[in-house]
């Protein structure tokens, strides 16, 4: 693939992907045959700032882990009301750095 049009898909995303994993995305990316490049283009990743307005919004209620697909997780936090509070702040310090990691991984599921 294109070393500019890598270049370019990582700058207008690097915002929703985890910073230590560029390299390797990078480079991964760049292995890569013409043919991907479509599919990656239409990549949506979710916002970790909206995600963290989402969560503070609606704390318990879960929607912030149901949005970024942590189904099982949601389900838990919305049964304990999301763990009598705790579980609500704890999310509200780490639900960026969790939206990041969980597109990182999306993004290295379609590298392969």
């Amino acid at each position: 693939m294109d070393a500019q049009n890598v270049d370019m898909f990582l700058f207008a995303n690097s915002k929703y992907l985890e910073d230590y994993q560029m390299p390797v995305i990078r480079e991964r990316m760049l292995a890569m045959d013409e043919g991907h490049w479509r599919m990656l283009q239409y990549m949506q990743f979710n916002d970790p700032v909206i995600i963290l307005i989402i969560s503070l919004i609606t704390g318990p209620l879960a929607i912030d882990r149901f949005i970024i697909g942590d189904v099982g997780l949601g389900v838990a936090k919305l049964l304990t009301c999301g763990g009598l509070g705790i579980w609500v702040l704890v999310d509200w310090i780490m639900i960026m750095g969790i939206t990041r990691r969980k597109n990182t991984e999306k993004l290295m599921m379609s590298l392969y």
